[in-house]
C-alpha cells in the first residue's frame, strides 16, 4: 500500500469503478505520487469553454454554459475539474469577498494579479511590482522564505456603472 492513498472497494481484479469508467490501482496511484492527471472529455470541454469566455465565471455558470452546449458534464465534475485546474496552475481562481470563487484562463504566465467587476465578471489582469516589494519585504521582516500570494481587487467596470 501508498502512504496517504485511499483505496475504494471495487469489483475484479484491482479495478475500482467511477462514472468514467474503470481505472486500475496503479493508474490511481500514480495520478496520486506523481500529481498527473487524466485528460478526460469533461476537462477538455470546460478548457475549451474557458479559452472562449472573458472574464471570471462561477462554477455554476460554467456548468450552465456547458449544460446549453449540451455537454454531459455535471455539477461536481466541473467543480473537481476547475479545482484540478487551479492546482495545476492551468486557470487562475479568484475569491469573492462573499465567499465564491470565479475561474478564468488567464493570457499571462508569469504572476499577476486581477481587478474583477463584481457584477459582470470582468476582469483585468495588472502587474503589480510595489505589492511584490512589499510582500518580500513584510517576508523578509519575519523571516519567511520562498513566499507566495495571491492579490484580487473588486470593483464595478466602467461599463457597469454607466
Amino acid at each position: 500500500m501508498v502512504p496517504g492513498v485511499r483505496w475504494r472497494a471495487g469489483r475484479g481484479h484491482g479495478r475500482t469503478r467511477s462514472r468514467a469508467g474503470a481505472r486500475t490501482r496503479e493508474a490511481t496511484v500514480t495520478q496520486a505520487t506523481t500529481g498527473a492527471t487524466r485528460n478526460t472529455r469533461q476537462r477538455t470541454e470546460v478548457l475549451a469553454l474557458l479559452r472562449e469566455l472573458d472574464g471570471f465565471h462561477s462554477a455554476q455558470q460554467l456548468h450552465q454554459m456547458l449544460v446549453q452546449r449540451q455537454a454531459k458534464v455535471g455539477l461536481t465534475t466541473v467543480y473537481r475539474t476547475l479545482q484540478m485546474l487551479v492546482d495545476n496552475g492551468e486557470i487562475d481562481s479568484a475569491r469573492l469577498p462573499g465567499g465564491e470563487h470565479l475561474y478564468r484562463r488567464c493570457s499571462q504566465s508569469r504572476h499577476h494579479h486581477h481587478l474583477v467587476c463584481r457584477r459582470c465578471g470582468r476582469a483585468v489582469e495588472v502587474a503589480g511590482p510595489a505589492v511584490e516589494r512589499w510582500a518580500d519585504q513584510v517576508a523578509a521582516q519575519h523571516g519567511f522564505t520562498d513566499v507566495g500570494h495571491t492579490l484580487e481587487i473588486f470593483g464595478t467596470c466602467d461599463r457597469c456603472a454607466a
